[in-house]
C-alpha cells in the first residue's frame, strides 16, 4: 500500500465517522422535526440531508464516469443560472418520505467510499471548481457534512461537541484560498499565508510557512465556521495580520460553486443564498 492509500485510507474513516454521527442525530427524528428550518433560507432538515445525498451522488458519479459528470455538469450549467441547480437537487429530494432519503444518502455515500478507495493512486477527479484527487474529495465530503450536519443541530437546538476532525475542513479551507479569489474576479495574492489554529484537543494545525508576513491564528472551529460561510467574520475568535489575511477571512470558502450568501452577526437575520 502506497502512502497516498494510507492517507486516503484515514480519510474515508474519518468520513465514516462523521457521517455515522450526522446520521445518529436525524435517523430517529419524527417526521414533523425533518420540516424545521436551518440556518440556510429555506432549506429544513431534510433539505440538508438530500443535498448531502445528491451531492455524494455527484461525487460517486466524478469518481466511476468522469466524462459522463462532464457532460451532466455542462447540462446543469446551462439549464439553471449560478447554482441553482444544487438547490434544486435539493428540493428535489426534500420531497421524498423521510425513510427513502435516508436510505439514498446511506447507499449513495457506501457506495461513494467504495468507489474512491478503489481508485488508482494519482487519478484526478472532475468538479464544479477544480480537479481533485480522491483523498481531497474524500475530504471535501467531511467539510460538506460537518457544514451541514452544523446547519441541521442549529435547526434542531442541538449542540454537538468539536473533533479533531475538523482539521480536515481546515485544511480544504486553507487549499481554496486562492479559489475563493478567483470566484469574486479577485487576483489571488503570490504569496503564501501561515495558519495556526487550535483544535477541540489542544494541537496546534499549522500550514504555511513559519515566516509568512499574512498570518490568520485563532480558533480551529470558528476558522471552520468562517470558511464554510456558517459564521460572520466579526464574531470569528479568529484573528489576521495583514491586510491581505483579513482580506481572505471575509470572502474565504471551502465549498465549490459562486460565492455564498455567508451568515449575518449573531442576532441579525440570515441572508438568502447559503451553499
Amino acid at each position: 500500500m502506497t502512502a497516498s492509500q494510507d492517507v486516503l485510507g484515514e480519510v474515508l474513516a474519518d468520513l465514516r465517522a462523521e457521517s455515522a454521527e450526522l446520521d445518529g442525530l436525524v435517523a430517529g427524528l419524527p417526521p414533523m422535526a425533518w420540516a424545521a428550518a436551518t440556518p440556510a433560507a429555506g432549506w429544513t432538515v431534510a433539505h440538508q440531508i438530500a443535498h448531502l445525498a445528491w451531492t455524494d451522488q455527484r461525487a460517486l458519479l466524478a469518481a466511476s464516469d468522469p466524462e459522463a459528470f462532464r457532460r451532466e455538469a455542462e447540462e446543469f450549467l446551462a439549464r439553471a443560472p449560478g447554482a441553482s441547480f444544487i438547490d434544486d437537487g435539493a428540493e428535489e429530494g426534500a420531497r421524498l418520505p423521510q425513510g427513502e432519503m435516508l436510505e439514498r444518502w446511506r447507499t449513495g455515500r457506501a457506495a461513494l467510499e467504495e468507489a474512491l478507495a478503489g481508485l488508482t493512486p494519482g487519478v484526478r477527479l472532475p468538479w464544479y471548481g477544480t480537479s481533485m484527487s480522491a483523498a481531497s474529495m474524500a475530504t471535501a465530503r467531511i467539510m460538506e457534512t460537518w457544514a451541514h450536519g452544523t446547519d441541521i443541530a442549529e435547526g434542531l437546538g442541538v449542540a454537538r461537541e468539536p473533533t479533531d476532525r475538523l482539521r480536515h475542513v481546515v485544511r480544504i479551507g486553507v487549499r481554496a484560498r486562492d479559489f475563493a479569489y478567483a470566484v469574486r474576479g479577485l487576483e489571488p495574492p503570490a504569496e503564501p499565508f501561515r495558519v495556526e489554529v487550535t483544535g477541540p484537543g489542544g494541537d496546534v494545525w499549522v500550514h504555511g510557512p513559519r515566516d509568512a508576513s499574512q498570518r490568520v491564528t485563532g480558533d480551529a472551529l470558528d476558522f471552520c465556521r468562517l470558511v464554510t460561510q456558517r459564521l460572520h467574520r466579526d464574531d470569528a475568535r479568529v484573528r489576521a495580520e495583514g491586510a491581505e489575511a483579513e482580506r481572505w477571512l471575509g470572502i474565504a470558502q471551502a465549498f465549490a460553486g459562486p460565492p455564498g450568501g455567508g451568515r449575518e452577526r449573531r442576532g441579525a437575520p440570515a441572508p438568502e443564498g447559503d451553499e
